[in-house]
């Protein structure tokens, strides 16, 4: 549920951002309401990959679930080749420890291409 919400919100951030009649556009305040709860995209390919897995069981944007909110993780990690290595080793083997007892499922399964845009995404939420 929580996945088809964001995906519509999304979506009618996009439409109100693309269209051309000025009759069609947002209120201004409705614009900054909508963009206090959704983030600013910067790489569609992560969030996508993102809500097409099962990250969102556990993980929020903006609050803690069972791990920890994204924004958490972007304000920990700089986005550094280095760190976004690291991290997507944390992600491909699981563990705990680091946001607490509670251990993260290890995702095997996940190519280390799409672990990488779903790290650039949530490193990216640093500067929203």
């Amino acid at each position: 549920m929580k996945k088809i919400f964001f995906v519509l919100a999304i979506g009618a951030v996009c439409f109100a951002c693309n269209s051309s009649d000025e009759s069609a556009k947002v209120p201004e305040k409705a614009a900054d309401t909508v963009a206090a709860a959704v983030p600013m995209i910067v790489d569609e390919k992560g969030l996508e990959l993102i809500g097409a897995s099962d990250c969102t069981t556990c993980h929020a944007i903006d609050k803690k679930l069972i791990g920890p909110a994204y924004l958490d993780v972007s304000k920990k990690y700089e986005p550094t080749e280095e760190v976004i290595k690291m991290l997507i080793g944390k992600v491909k083997a699981g563990g705990s420890g680091v946001w607490g007892a509670i251990p993260m499922t290890p995702h095997p399964d996940l190519k280390d291409e799409d672990i990488r845009e779903m790290i650039k995404y949530i490193l990216s939420l640093k500067n929203q």
